[in-house]
Parts: structure tokens; C-alpha cells; sequence
């Protein structure tokens, strides 16, 4: 009876420890719930990937602001030359070379020359002769001139016939003739040593202004003459250009060609030097239109000339509205204005380690399509163009490949 009485007693500490067990492990049912509705928000923040397009923070000129037009052409010299000779012969001298810079006049090479120099010292010879004819014939004409006083003052006293005065008067004629003609031959002489003379000079290749030399187009020992027409012979020498004449020939279609002015104020960009930006000015306008292209060339003068300018060079010309300022010549920081974010505070969207990170920003100029950032952000670091609104701090972006 006993036993069955301690069957039906009731265990009082058993009861309690399970319903204790039961709600721990609500709790935990709770927590893991809690938790993984909190982690799959972050990786919903974090990990979704949102594709954007993306831009560069970039050096802009203020200039790009004041262009109306842009155009492409090449650096040419105003002065240029093929220099040559009207001489034909061997060239047995060359003075010069790509890169000399010379003097207007200054020799640069020579044509062999020595039977025109022994003509020209034939034809100073001759000169010196006729020059002692003339001599010559001026005693003549002094001994003429006492002979006729003579025979004047022997007449007069009745000492001489006529007819030996009339003799006297002859042989002073004769020699005032004489000396006309002599003097004629010394012209003669002189103006032969002038043409040997000149022949000689055509044998020197002068540089006909200053400049520097471009090319060289012959070498010693090769057969110059005026035309190049013979086999294996040469024409011009060398080649040279005045670099102080230095402009850029623009092409301009002729639908803008209302944009552009005489003294219009450009910037000239050349592809050699793409660090550097010189000022120009339109100089003129070829008055013709090229009908193959529907283009006008315009040629740019510069302003501020660098040495490193060479012809040839590829260039782009900006026609600008006005004259630029001393202040608007360096380049500025700026970001595309699709890039900037609107609200209170200015704000761009970095790309970090393919991720976007929202970062204020400090505004200046409007540049046309650019905005000038004096703080947030430096060149070259990529930003998001046309952030969508989904976009949020720590998402991952794709900036497709195009």
C-alpha cells in the first residue's frame, strides 16, 4: 500500500526545470530569428551589387568654358624655303646640318668653283688692261693737247702751213676719241668681272633669311643643278624654316565659320606637349573654300612661342569668346556635373575598393560640363555618373566594360 501511495506522490523540483527548459529555448528560437532577419538586411545592403557608370575625377581648363568652337590642324612655318643653287656642278662643301640654326646670307655649302674662279681672275686681269690702255691714251691725249697749243701759237706767227696745223688738230681729235673708247673697254672689262663674279657667288648656297634648317636633301659629292632634271643630281640642298613665323593652320567648316573672327583670342593644344597650353590669335582666313572637305583654313599665330614647337606638329585650335585671364590659365580640379549628388551639401559617390562610399564635397565654377571640387576628392579617383537612388554607403558596384 505504501509502495502504490509513492507512486501518486508528485515530484516537485522535476516540473519546474522543464517548463525552464522550454522557455530558454523560445528565446533562442527568438534570437536566431532576430538574427538572421539582421544579417540577411546587411547582406542585402552589403552584398546585393548595384551596376553604375563611372567617371574620373579630372584637370579642366576654365578655358573649356569660354571655347565656341574647336578645331584640328598642323604647325606650319610662314617662311619656308628649299634652298638650292643656279649653279650646276659637284658639291664639295656642306656647312650645315639638321637643327643649324643660321644667319641670313651665311654660307651653307658650295659648288665646285675653280674654273669659274680662274675666269673671274681672267676677267680682273682684263680689267687691270684695259684700265692701262686708258692710261695710255690720257698721255696721248695730254701730248695731243701741247702739240695742238704749239701749232696754234706757231700759226699765229705764221711758222707752220695750215695743213700742219690742221694735223695737230686731227691727232688731238684722235685722241679724245681714243680715250672714249678706251674708257669704253675698261666698262666692257668691268662689267665681265662682274658676271664671272656673279657666276663665282652662284657657286656659295646663302641662307635667305634666318632660320633653322629642316632636312637635308643633298651631301657632298653629289651633282647639283637648278631643275634636278638629270639622273642622280639634286636640286635644293637643304631645307629651312623661320621659326618666328611659326602658325597653325586650322581647318574650319564652313557652317561654323560665323564663330570665328580675325584677332579672335585661341588656345592652342599641341599633341607633342599635351601639358601645355599656348595663347594664340586668328592671323587670317584663306579666302577660298575647299570643296572636297567644305572647310576653310584659318591660320593661328601664336602668341607665347615655346622652342619645343616644331612644323608639322599636330595641333588643336579652341576659338575662344574672350581673352583669357592670368587666373584662368592653370587647371582646376572638377568632376562631371552628372556626377555630383543634389541636396543640402554637395556630395559624389567614390569608388572604393568596389565599393560606393558618399563623400561631401567642396564646389566652385561651373566649367561647361564639369564643376570645379576644391576639397573631397583628387584626380583620378573614379566616381559614380548618374548615381541611381538605390545607391547607399558599402554597396557593391559594377561599372560594365563598353
Amino acid at each position: 500500500m505504501e509502495d502504490q501511495l509513492a507512486k501518486l506522490r508528485i515530484d516537485k523540483g522535476t516540473a519546474p526545470r522543464a517548463a525552464r527548459r522550454t522557455r530558454w529555448g523560445r528565446h533562442l528560437v527568438w534570437v536566431a530569428v532576430v538574427a538572421a532577419t539582421v544579417g540577411g538586411y546587411a547582406y542585402y545592403r552589403t552584398g546585393r551589387t548595384v551596376t553604375v557608370e563611372a567617371a574620373a575625377v579630372s584637370e579642366v581648363y576654365p578655358s573649356q568654358a569660354q571655347t565656341l568652337l574647336n578645331a584640328t590642324g598642323y604647325v606650319v612655318a610662314q617662311r619656308k624655303a628649299a634652298v638650292g643653287s643656279k649653279a650646276q656642278g659637284r658639291l664639295e662643301w656642306l656647312g650645315v646640318r639638321e637643327g643649324s640654326r643660321v644667319k641670313q646670307n651665311e654660307v651653307l655649302a658650295r659648288i665646285e668653283n675653280r674654273d669659274v674662279t680662274a675666269q673671274r681672275e681672267q676677267a680682273a686681269a682684263n680689267v687691270k688692261v684695259a684700265q692701262a690702255n686708258l692710261e695710255q691714251g690720257e698721255a696721248d691725249l695730254k701730248e695731243a693737247e701741247r702739240a695742238l697749243r704749239r701749232s696754234e701759237d706757231l700759226l699765229r706767227q705764221k711758222f707752220v702751213s695750215p695743213a700742219a696745223h690742221d694735223q695737230a688738230v686731227a691727232r688731238h681729235e684722235r685722241a679724245v676719241a681714243a680715250i672714249a673708247s678706251l674708257k669704253a673697254a675698261v666698262a666692257v672689262a668691268q662689267a665681265n668681272l662682274r658676271v664671272t663674279g656673279v657666276a663665282v657667288e652662284q657657286t656659295l648656297i646663302r641662307a635667305p633669311f634666318e632660320g633653322v634648317v629642316l632636312t637635308k636633301n643633298a651631301n657632298v659629292g653629289d651633282n647639283i643643278t637648278p631643275f634636278s632634271a638629270a639622273a642622280d643630281t639634286k636640286g635644293a640642298v637643304v631645307t629651312m624654316a623661320d621659326m618666328a613665323t611659326l602658325e597653325v593652320e586650322a581647318d574650319v567648316s564652313e557652317a561654323n565659320l560665323g564663330k570665328v573672327k580675325l584677332g579672335q583670342p585661341c588656345e592652342i593644344q599641341l599633341d607633342a606637349l599635351p601639358g601645355v597650353r599656348m595663347t594664340g590669335v586668328v592671323g587670317s582666313m584663306v579666302p577660298t573654300v575647299d570643296r572636297a572637305k567644305a572647310t576653310v583654313t584659318v591660320k593661328v599665330r601664336f602668341v607665347e612661342r615655346d622652342p619645343r614647337v616644331l612644323p608639322e606638329m599636330s595641333a588643336k585650335v579652341a576659338f575662344l569668346q574672350r581673352e583669357l585671364q592670368a587666373d584662368e590659365r592653370a587647371p582646376r580640379v572638377a568632376v562631371p556635373a552628372g556626377a555630383l549628388v543634389k541636396g543640402d551639401a554637395p556630395a559624389v559617390w567614390r569608388i572604393v575598393d568596389g565599393r560606393a562610399q558618399r563623400t561631401p564635397v567642396k564646389t566652385g565654377a561651373t566649367l561647361g560640363d564639369w564643376v570645379e571640387v576644391t576639397d573631397g576628392v583628387k584626380v583620378g579617383e573614379r566616381l559614380v555618373l548618374r548615381p541611381p537612388e538605390a545607391l547607399h554607403d558599402g554597396a557593391r558596384v559594377d561599372v560594365p566594360r563598353k
